[in-house]
């Protein structure tokens, strides 16, 4: 066994497994092991009038903390909802005067964040704390590598690992220390149930559409490339979903919507990961009006099925899911807080705006990403209670029917929550021809180097050429939601495992030498 790169904690654990193999003790047993308990549930409803009803538990988990006492010990147990304390006592795991389990096993060779499995009864300590006597232990595996020490007292946590690096590269160790990133993720399971029982409730059809796609289409974004080798042609990893999910409007669905996994070729901060989950929905014979108002309904369902209630504190604000939102016109909005009325300005005249507003832009983009510049650099953090920002200009918005009433604007909706987008929404451009000629406005953009103008998808106009009705969609930014219902300060606090740059390990750097 090669130990050059291991510490010294790691080689005395490995020394420690070795020994327990000589026992004839496998540190890693195939066997199923038959918890019946857990440790909430343990201390959610035992009572002293009760405790019969535990005169025989079995539970499994990782040992986290031991007070040894000589012939007796107590340690903190944890399995997957949260601790208890364990009694163990040499008599009780002797077996015919053999006491090797206590006076070598678990005094010896077992260690911190060691998985065991007990069996015993519950009782209730002189100082009033629920615990498990254990009447027989069970090894179910060997940790090599020390986790690092977290401790509590007095309902306080001290030495708490918060280094992002650890914590976004280990994900699966910041779990074991810090309960509160366990239920962070339960949250966000709920959001999405949450979600999804709303639509379902509705009438709505889940569904599923290609990752792998020739055309990046949906969406303002740059791009993941791949190849494809059995067919010999270059394919994209998918920016949105949305042209897929019309084309099922198409075929007849009248509301379909998926949680989908997107990828944008972009710079990572606290708001952006290059992967990351959208929810996407159509409804065929509705407008950008009617979204509001379902938008405002389910995400006062979504903040009250997560949090308890729709007041919800982020930061230092408190945030108001409750239904109506407000509603403002990007173009008061601009107005509103930079002074500048940019309704009627061509491109030069918005370029001027930007200089005078201290912006820097790329001379290569156009009108609409100019007011996306203004609005994002000036007005976008002002919006902290949930409101809709509604009737944009054509040339910011390719996929959007135009306005019914107000010339030069499209009938779309970003949410603004905390100073962020949350949601953006149209009422669907359904006209083949209206559609064609934006597709071409996008190509003279990337003719001109914007490298997110969108590319021309013709199955998908084919599409449209058959007839596909008034329909009313939305993308919602789910892991910013969630850092909203969990008061989390950065998009990799609400992923699993956010993307960072690969680590080197010493083996890879021995290769590489």
């Amino acid at each position: 066994m090669q130990t050059s790169h291991l510490s010294e904690q790691e080689i005395i654990r490995r020394e420690k497994l070795a020994e327990l193999q000589k026992l004839g003790i496998d540190p890693y047993p195939a066997a199923l092991y038959p918890v019946s308990n857990y440790s909430t549930e343990i201390k959610g409803t035992f009572t002293d009038e009760n405790s019969g009803e535990f005169a025989n538990v079995c539970l499994a988990g990782r040992i986290m903390s031991v007070r040894d006492m000589g012939k007796a010990s107590f340690a903190e147990l944890q399995d997957s909802q949260g601790r208890i304390q364990i009694y163990v006592r040499k008599d009780d795991l002797a077996k015919d005067g053999d006491t090797t389990m206590y006076d070598q096993v678990w005094k010896k060779l077992l260690d911190i964040g060691d998985f065991v499995g007990v069996k015993g009864f519950v009782f209730r300590t002189k100082m009033g704390e629920i615990s498990i006597h254990v009447k027989e232990l069970t090894f179910l595996a060997k940790a090599l590598r020390p986790l690092p020490i977290v401790k509590e007292a007095e309902g306080k946590v001290f030495d708490a690992v918060s280094d992002p690096e650890f914590k976004y590269r280990q994900r699966y160790a910041d779990l074991v220390i810090n309960p509160s990133v366990k239920d962070t993720f339960v949250k966000r399971s709920k959001l999405i149930n949450s979600v999804r029982e709303f639509l379902n409730e509705h009438g709505a059809l889940e569904v599923d559409t290609p990752v792998l796609q020739s055309i990046p289409g949906g969406a303002a974004a740059r791009p993941f490339i791949t190849h494809h080798n059995a067919l010999d042609v270059p394919f994209y990893l998918r920016i949105a979903n949305e042209l897929y999910l019309k084309r099922l409007i198409v075929g007849g669905f009248d509301w379909v919507y998926e949680f989908s996994r997107n990828f944008r070729n972009e710079g990572m901060d606290r708001t952006h990961n290059p992967e990351f989950t959208i929810l996407e929905f159509y409804t065929a014979y509705k407008d950008y009006i009617w979204m509001m108002n379902t938008t405002e309904r389910l995400l006062e369902k979504a903040a009250i099925d997560v949090t308890g209630g729709t007041d919800v504190q982020v930061g230092d604000n408190t945030i108001s899911f409750e239904a109506p939102f407000k509603r403002i016109s990007i173009y008061d909005a601009i107005k509103e807080h930079t002074g500048f009325d940019v309704s009627e300005m061509d491109e030069a005249g918005l370029r001027d705006v930007c200089k005078q507003l201290q912006i820097d832009v790329d001379p290569k983009i156009g009108k609409g990403k100019l007011i996306d510049e203004i609005f994002g650099e000036k007005c976008e953090d002002h919006y902290i209670q949930p409101t809709f920002i509604i009737d944009y200009p054509v040339e910011m918005s390719p996929l959007t029917k135009k306005h019914r009433s107000k010339p030069g604007l499209v009938e779309r909706f970003e949410l603004i929550i905390n100073g962020k987008e949350i949601a953006n929404a149209y009422s669907e451009l359904n006209d083949p021809i209206d559609q064609r000629e934006r597709f071409e406005d996008q190509v003279s953009l990337m003719e001109r180097g914007d490298d997110e103008a969108m590319f021309i998808d013709y199955d998908f106009l084919r599409a449209l050429e058959y007839g596909m009705p008034p329909t009313s969609g939305i993308g919602f930014g789910i892991d910013r939601l969630c850092m909203l219902l969990t008061n989390q300060p950065s998009i990799q606090d609400v992923l699993l495992f956010p993307q960072m740059r690969p680590e080197r390990f010493e083996s890879e750097e021995e290769e590489a030498k």
